[in-house]
């Protein structure tokens, strides 16, 4: 694993901005580098964008909207092409998953067996569900009135670096099907396989101009995305003090704003939960994508009279999972993103054992996989949920696990956090399951199961951890404007 291997290498390629239908350098002729997690060595040079390429794309974003040829084609046509793109996206799945995995660091069974199917099935849902869009008739009297839902033109997508391709295709393919035009800046870590959909977006026959991706740093690129009084829309999706500073940006132009932001999420393990399958539900919650996810359940809850029981489960589950190379199909866990996100995991991991926090399994970099960024999955049990890894987002394979005595100290401690993404509660008391689930303070809560996600449903963060809702009718009514008209008869 000391460099890429060369047939892998072939199949990544350096990558420049996606601006009305072709591919072009910055600019000012710049690049960065993207670095492979898993050898720290360079991967592909991306095209460094600065404030000209953005008011580039947001021009031809604007004239394109304008024109009417995407805004105006017919919602059967529309959703045609983007049913087209997923069919492409699933015809070179093998390409996508590949450079997912080498630019991310995440195991390829995970890229190829869920984030670009995943990605897929987003534009096709979306294609199809606006044919179904509802509009609304009234009759009052003498009078009718009607609601129309309107594309609202530009739109700012701004998306993270865990899940690049799932994440932008989530977003990009609701949007797109509203009928609005699309300015997307992936990050800067990962930013090869959403680039890539540019050529898949031409060859589906979507009109130039209609999806713009710029790539370069967020204190500029982003910057300019979410000032831009042109821009009618911005998602959002990262930290939270990011998320705050887009919120800023968007307010000062009254645009208004989606964002998913950090998780803390609580993991509810009660007495009567069938132990094993709740072991295995919270492995995954904590170490899917090496924890690199906002939707992680990193706060582990055990109910004291099954606390040693379960910790011995778990550990012994932990001890079980592979960490090794992301293109081993039998990896379970990769590289963590880069080098300095590494040393930041490590330095909570230091900070829980300085705070009294016991060291169960884990809790360094492995070396003798080379000089990738490889860290051990790590439990940190005997927490108090005032510590500083308990309420602070670690982002990475660091579990916490806390004990618990009762339902409503449980709960308690679940709310005890700035954080209100998601959380997970295991139990085979149904009426227990639904007491729990409507007092967490979360945006998504899973009863005896982990990330299962229904495109129809909303999904969003309560708290510090979002404004906002996409998924279904909620993403149409984010990315259209309602019009009302009244005539009398």
């Amino acid at each position: 694993m000391n460099q890429t291997r060369q047939e892998d290498r072939k199949e990544v390629q350096d990558a420049k901005l996606f601006i009305d239908g072709q591919y072009v350098d910055a600019i000012s002729g710049e690049t960065f580098d993207t670095i492979n997690p898993a050898t720290n060595q360079k991967l592909a040079a991306v095209a460094n964008a600065g404030e000209a390429d953005v008011k580039r794309a947001i021009d031809i974003a604007q004239r394109t909207f304008e024109s009417g040829v995407w805004s105006k084609m017919p919602v059967e046509e529309r959703a045609d092409i983007l049913c087209r793109m997923s069919d492409l996206v699933l015809k070179r799945v093998k390409q996508l998953a590949l450079v997912e995995t080498l630019d991310v660091g995440k195991p390829i069974k995970e890229s190829l067996g869920f984030d670009i199917p995943r990605a897929a099935a987003n534009l096709r849902f979306f294609a199809e569900m606006a044919k179904y869009v509802v509009h609304e008739h009234y009759e009052m009297r003498h009078f009718m009135s009607y609601a129309k839902y309107a594309p609202v033109g530009v739109t700012s997508l701004i998306i993270p670096w865990n899940l690049p391709f799932m994440q932008m295709t989530w977003k990009a393919s609701a949007a797109l099907a509203a009928g609005n035009t699309v300015v997307v800046k992936p990050a800067s870590y990962t930013p090869l396989s959403a680039v890539m959909l540019g050529e898949i977006a031409n060859e589906a026959g979507l009109p130039p101009g209609v999806l713009n991706i710029v790539t370069g740093p967020g204190g500029t690129v982003g910057t300019a995305m979410t000032t831009d009084p042109r821009v009618r829309r911005i998602s959002f999706v990262g930290e939270t003090s990011t998320g705050k500073t887009v919120m800023q940006n968007a307010a000062s132009q009254l645009i208004p704003v989606s964002l998913e932001l950090g998780g803390k999420s609580a993991n509810i393990v009660f007495a009567d939960a069938d132990l094993d399958e709740a072991v295995k539900g919270s492995i995954e919650a904590i170490f899917r994508n090496q924890g690199e996810i906002c939707l992680a359940g990193s706060r582990l809850l055990v109910e004291e009279s099954v606390y040693d029981k379960f910790l011995d489960k778990f550990t012994a589950a932990v001890k079980r999972i592979k960490v090794g190379d992301p293109l081993d199909p039998d990896t379970d866990m990769g590289a963590l993103v880069s080098r300095s996100h590494l040393q930041t995991v490590d330095e909570y991991v230091q900070i829980g054992l300085a705070e009294g926090a016991k060291l169960g399994y884990g809790g360094k970099r492995i070396t003798s996989l080379g000089d990738g960024n490889f860290y051990e999955p790590t439990i940190l049990y005997d927490v108090d949920n005032k510590m500083r890894v308990a309420q602070e987002e670690i982002f990475g394979p660091v579990i916490v696990i806390i004990p618990f005595r009762t339902e409503e100290e449980a709960i308690r401690i679940a709310n005890d956090s700035a954080y209100g993404l998601a959380g997970v509660v295991w139990t085979n008391d149904l009426r227990r399951a639904h007491r729990v689930a409507d007092q967490v303070q979360s945006g998504l809560l899973w009863i005896n199961c982990w990330y299962v996600r229904d495109l129809r449903t909303p999904f969003g963060g309560a708290k510090d951890s979002g404004i906002g809702r996409e998924g279904g009718r909620h993403s149409f009514e984010f990315y259209t404007e309602a019009k009302t008209v009244t005539m009398k008869l």
